[in-house]
């Protein structure tokens, strides 16, 4: 008579010998385009050479847990490259196969990487804030997990709202992308009703402003640039080449709460959020890497877990198939943000809610209680479906 536990025995033997024969991989890659930019700030702030990198590998591995069960196996490719080197590393990745691609760049770059792409490859944007690419400038073949700087601004709008300081001093930075932030303040103030008593631009001269000295210049600046303001409740700081805001709190004039690019921030990721199951997965990244999880890294860790929840739901990891069922009504991602996280099928936008740090602990989320919508109140935040010039995702 054969022995059932003998049978048994050589079932499982031959399942864990065929299984990785018969599995279907998923290939995956981050490109991450560096600029070349002079050290932040404050040295607290200096990027890690692994900086987007170390968030997909856990994506990965998060893919690859899921995928021993349903017969998948995930890879990633990471790559950083010069701006001028760009357009060959997306055609090296492309002849290699790989048709799903997390985007860490600005977004004129972006803009042109989905361009040469094409609608064979689907680019997952986990850097680039620019709005236009969630309007008239959208790309077909491009979903955004970052959020969009309108998110940003508007989840800062909420809550000044909420605390009814509602009159803005608006202080921006000279250079563009510091008017693009400050051109979403003031749109995100007029659709919450709060006011911009005033405006103000602080110029980056250059010169010592990284050095012991340029941080003291910048320093006495401040009051005497914020004197004799209009009568206001809170400064917004629209500085995203972080020049000044980190100098603002504790250095105006008026003693004010300051909001934006320094005091209450908004951010997609910070590593003091404890929330919805958020300190488990903040310590197996530490685990992993050695070091807090930034923005860049929860973003690019988005992108593979978005891959890795369609793959697993619908069978299929084609950049296409991928696509449209993420776009679908089926898709959902748990992402510790205290609800699932769902595409705007107008645009390719993640629909997220947006935390509000100090850079010690979570002070609140966005969207604010009282805010609402007629389909989510995550709508509140960034362009809503009535709003969009977006025509690649038929709106």
């Amino acid at each position: 008579m054969t022995n059932p536990s003998l049978l048994l025995a050589v079932f499982w033997a031959a399942m864990l010998i065929a299984s990785p024969l018969q599995a279907a991989e998923v290939k995956t890659a981050v490109l991450r385009i560096d600029r070349v930019l002079g050290p932040p700030i404050s040295r607290l702030d200096a990027p890690p050479a692994d900086l987007g990198f170390a968030g997909a590998m856990l994506g990965n591995e998060d893919n690859r847990t899921t995928g021993a069960f349903t017969g998948m196996d995930y890879t990633v490719k990471t790559q950083a490259v010069a701006p001028e080197q760009a357009e060959a590393a997306l055609d090296a990745l492309k002849a290699e196969g790989i048709g799903l691609i997390a985007v860490i760049a600005e977004g004129d770059m972006l803009k042109a990487l989905s361009d040469r792409a094409g609608p064979e490859v689907l680019l997952l944007n986990a850097g680039a804030r620019d709005e236009a690419l969630r309007d008239a400038d959208c790309r077909a073949n491009v979903l955004h997990v970052s959020p969009s700087r309108s998110m940003l601004s508007d989840s800062i709008v909420q809550f000044l709202m909420w605390k009814k300081w509602s009159r803005i001093l608006l202080i921006h930075g000279s250079h563009p992308e510091d008017k693009l932030l400050a051109d979403s303040y003031r749109k995100s103030a007029a659709k919450f009703g709060a006011e911009i008593v005033e405006e103000r631009e602080f110029v980056d001269t250059g010169g010592g402003r990284r050095t012991d000295t340029g941080h003291v210049m910048v320093q006495k600046q401040i009051p005497v640039f914020t004197q004799d303001a209009e009568d206001h409740d809170v400064v917004v700081a629209a500085d995203e080449a972080g020049v000044f805001a980190p100098y603002l709190p504790y250095h105006t004039w008026d003693p004010r709460p300051v909001a934006g690019s320094a005091g209450l921030r908004p951010v997609s990721w910070h590593a003091a959020h404890e929330a919805w199951g958020a300190t488990q997965f903040q310590r197996r990244f530490e685990k992993l890497t050695g070091r807090n999880m930034r923005e860049a890294d929860y973003q690019a860790w988005l992108a593979m877990r978005v891959i890795g929840e369609v793959v697993t739901r619908s069978g299929k990891a084609d950049p296409v198939s991928v696509r449209a069922y993420a776009l679908s009504p089926d898709f959902e991602l748990a992402a510790f943000k205290g609800q699932k996280l769902t595409f705007r099928s107008w645009n390719g936008q993640l629909r997220q809610p947006i935390l509000l740090t100090d850079g010690r602990v979570t002070v609140s989320v966005s969207p604010q209680d009282g805010f609402l919508h007629q389909h989510s109140p995550l709508d509140t935040l960034g362009i809503d479906a009535p709003e969009t010039a977006c025509q690649a995702f038929g709106g």
